[in-house]
C-alpha cells in the first residue's frame, strides 16, 4: 500500500549527462554528440539532422570533425548534393560507437534508475 510519504516524491526523477573526455579533460563524445550520430544515421542528411536537433550546421560540422581527429578515424562520409540532394551516413566505425555508446548509456541507465530508487527509499523513511 502506497502511504502520503511515498506519492510526496512521486514528481522526481533523475537527470545525468555522460560524457568521455581525454586525461587532458577535452571532452570527445557525450549525449549530445551521441544524439548527432543517431539523427545523423536517422535522416541520411547532417543538414537534416542539425535540424532536427536545432542545433547549428556549420558549429556541428567542425565538432565531428575534431571527434573524428580525436579518435583517429572517420565517423560520417558526406556526398555532396546533385540531381538528388546530398547525404551523409556514419562510417562502419562510426555505426559501431553508436551502437556501443547506446549499451554503455543503457547500462547507467539501469544503474541510475537502481539508485534512484533506493535514494527515494532512504528519504521517505520515518526516522
Amino acid at each position: 500500500m502506497k502511504t502520503k510519504k511515498d506519492s510526496e516524491n512521486n514528481h522526481l526523477t533523475p537527470k545525468y549527462k555522460i560524457w568521455l573526455e581525454t586525461k587532458d579533460g577535452e571532452g570527445i563524445l557525450g549525449d549530445g554528440k551521441w544524439l548527432l550520430l543517431k539523427a545523423i544515421e536517422e535522416h541520411g542528411s547532417l543538414m537534416a539532422a542539425t535540424e532536427s536537433l536545432g542545433i547549428s550546421y556549420r558549429n556541428t560540422w567542425n565538432r565531428l570533425k575534431k571527434i573524428e581527429k580525436q579518435l583517429g578515424y572517420t565517423l560520417i562520409e558526406k556526398t555532396r548534393g546533385g540531381k538528388d540532394g546530398g547525404k551523409t551516413i556514419l562510417t562502419e566505425k562510426g555505426i559501431n560507437l553508436v551502437k556501443s555508446f547506446d549499451k554503455f548509456h543503457a547500462s547507467f541507465d539501469v544503474l541510475i534508475n537502481d539508485a534512484f530508487k533506493t535514494f527515494l527509499s532512504d528519504i521517505t523513511k520515518s526516522i
